[in-house]
């Protein structure tokens, strides 16, 4: 049963270890998720893990926009309001006495183990972890874009010059 149990946490950790796949994302969640404001118009949000950087989620977030282009029927997409957010924090890693030694205690359930203490265990060293998430509102219309907006993406051709790039989660299997 422990076995069964530290299999189960190592492939959870597995799974956290890498940058956030092109795939739905729950409530939450990191990937993608769409929410229909008007027929026309929607809002686009990629969501990444601390492992997937920023270009990877704008490249998701764009590739998002001309796939839903496509699915309502549509040629090309406007978009309307796009940000992407940066949030950081500081993570602790290697957990040790701030003195050089540290204690041991025997618990019946587990034996022999570190003993925590708050005054005295504390992270040996610190890392900053940032994951970024792009939102973007666009406008999804037939026919040929018009040539001067800057903000107007052919879905298609969008979609076939990003393919490349986007990294799907592995079959389940």
């Amino acid at each position: 049963m422990r076995m069964l149990a530290l299999a189960a946490v190592a492939g959870l950790l597995a799974a956290c270890a890498t940058a956030t796949p092109y795939q739905p994302g729950q409530p939450a969640g990191y990937g993608f998720q769409e929410q229909t404001i008007e027929a026309n118009r929607v809002r686009i949000t990629f969501r990444g893990n601390t492992l997937t950087d920023r270009e990877t989620v704008e490249t998701y977030l764009l590739y998002r926009a001309a796939e839903v282009t496509l699915q309502n029927g549509k040629d090309y997409f406007v978009i309307a309001n796009r940000d992407t957010e940066e949030h950081s924090r500081l993570q602790g890693e290697g957990y040790g006495s701030r003195y050089g030694f540290a204690y041991r205690a025997f618990r019946p359930h587990w034996g022999w183990a570190p003993w925590y203490d708050p005054f005295w265990d504390e992270p040996t060293r610190y890392r900053e972890v940032t994951r970024y998430e792009a939102i973007a509102e666009i406008a999804m219309f037939n026919g040929a874009k018009p040539a001067d907006d800057a903000n107007a993406f052919d879905a298609r051709q969008v979609q076939q010059n990003l393919q490349g790039r986007v990294v799907r989660p592995p079959a389940a299997g």
